[in-house]
């Protein structure tokens, strides 16, 4: 037993450091001095100054950001809906292809989904008009299309775990079915919101295959920003661009752990009293 633990110790030591050794390495040459990256030269701030004052960067980074928020919220919104209905409705004709629908983003290669959407698109627009290019609209609805498949997974996963009887008691005293999804339902699946939106922003955020596909000019996001200026050599400026990422993600993630654990006590103490 206790070789089977330090087996396990060291093995989970060395995975955590294949993992975040990179990460760390990165932090630390953000503040290197020199432009180098790969040579050392003190520590500086000298590279996070000069990322505000890139304004490609910034106008990058904010179109991501808005494309991340709207994308995930609109995934959010469908991914809740396909959950209930496959988890809640029982058995009903199309359920297995709406299943399928569902899941194939989950499985999908991200080429062939970008190329399928720009081909929607290009079809969508000689038949309607519209959408009229390709731009913020038409990323944003890519994003949407596939991080909706991940909330859908998440929410069904929670709701297959639920304890039913709390709604049937709401039912019993007299609760409708939308005062019992807002009231009841909704609150118990708080955490599987607040992970498939993190998920879901993290993923529109982190796109770049897709987003190449379905974007046109003047609608860089960072990713592809990013990429375009690793081909060229690493930039002291992304190093630091991605520490701030990295920060961001991290204190999102810490919120987003404490409040599952909050709202976990919540419904402990709920069922013992």
């Amino acid at each position: 037993m206790q070789r089977q633990s330090l087996f396990l110790k060291m093995t989970a030591t060395l995975g955590f450091i294949f993992l975040y050794a990179p990460l760390i390495a990165l932090i630390v040459y953000s503040f290197n001095k020199s432009k180098l990256v790969t040579v050392w030269g003190g520590w500086s701030l000298k590279w996070y100054g000069e990322l505000f004052r890139n304004e490609q960067i910034i106008d990058a980074a904010l179109l991501s950001l808005k494309i991340a928020f709207i994308s995930a919220s609109l995934a959010v919104v469908l991914g809740t809906i396909a959950g209930l209905v496959l988890s809640r409705f029982g058995r009903f004709r199309g359920k297995l292809i709406l299943s399928g629908w569902i899941t194939a983003p989950l499985v999908m290669p991200e080429v062939i989904t970008g190329l399928s959407l720009l081909l929607l698109f290009v079809a969508m627009e000689g038949a309607f008009g519209w959408p009229a290019g390709r731009g913020i609209g038409t990323i944003i609805i890519a994003h949407t299309t596939f991080c909706m498949a991940y909330v859908a997974v998440v929410v069904q996963s929670r709701l297959s775990q639920l304890d039913d009887t709390l709604e049937e008691a709401a039912m019993d005293l007299g609760a409708k079915p939308a005062s019992l999804f807002f009231l009841v339902t909704l609150p118990l699946i708080k955490p599987a919101l607040i992970s498939g939106w993190l998920l879901s922003f993290t993923l529109s955020l982190d796109d770049l295959v897709i987003a190449s596909f379905v974007s046109g000019p003047g609608n860089t996001t960072l990713p592809m920003l990013i990429f375009s200026k690793v081909r060229l050599g690493v930039s002291p400026e992304v190093n630091a661009l991605a520490t701030i990422m990295i920060a961001v993600v991290a204190l999102g993630v810490v919120a987003a752990i404490l409040q599952m654990r909050r709202q976990t006590r919540l419904t402990m103490v709920a069922n013992q009293t």
